[in-house]
């Protein structure tokens, strides 16, 4: 489990924090740093397939909310910066629907959500050209469980420490393991309608 001293985690409660968090290309940018560990906007704009001053600004809105910081030497575009490792968590208070955190949040959700269904399909697609190994350690898991409010929270822990087991091989590719590849670890759990009953609220009675 991921010593929270060293690498806590960060409930993001400011819309402006999530709105710099929402973008296509700032989610590029720090996987691509998360990867490949740290760089300047001018590596960037080859790897994220972006101009260097598009990425400097893009780099600026990210380290002003804390997703990256400098790593030292350099100047302008030619400045190195790496990734903080850390989880960020948002939505897990009740907020009113149509303000500006609960809108931040939820386009926030919607885009990573976006994001990894588009990396499931191509993982689908291409996985036949994978090695043995690989094809055999990944997995895909469906199912259906009855838990109360407390049971998924508990789970939502033990499934966060293993997703985050080893957050300092983020952006330091020299703590890897030689073999080690970049790996999407993705979890959800839901109080799912019941199919039998339409999109009728499961916690509003029947009328009469």
């Amino acid at each position: 489990m991921p010593d929270e001293t060293k690498y806590p985690s960060r409930e993001l409660r400011d819309p402006a924090e999530l709105r710099a968090l929402a973008h296509p290309v700032r989610l590029r940018i720090l996987e691509a740093l998360a990867i490949r560990g740290q760089a300047t906007a001018t590596q960037l704009a080859e790897w994220v397939d972006e101009s260097p001053a598009n990425c400097s600004w893009h780099l600026r809105q990210l380290a002003r909310y804390g997703y990256i910081v400098e790593a030292g030497g350099g100047r302008g575009r030619q400045r190195p910066w790496k990734i903080v490792p850390r989880g960020h968590r948002w939505g897990e208070r009740a907020e009113p629907a149509a303000s500006a955190l609960a809108l931040a949040e939820d386009a926030a959700a919607e885009l990573v959500v976006d994001l990894e269904y588009a990396a499931q399909r191509d993982w689908l697609t291409r996985r036949r050209g994978e090695p043995e190994t690989w094809r055999q350690g990944a997995f895909l898991t469906q199912n259906v469980a009855f838990l109360t409010a407390a049971e998924l929270a508990e789970l939502a822990e033990v499934i966060n420490a293993a997703v985050v087991a080893h957050p300092e091989r983020l952006g330091d590719p020299a703590t890897r393991p030689p073999d080690a590849r970049p790996i999407r670890l993705v979890a959800w759990g839901f109080p799912s309608r019941d199919p039998t009953q339409g999109s009728r609220d499961p916690n509003r009675g029947s009328a009469g």
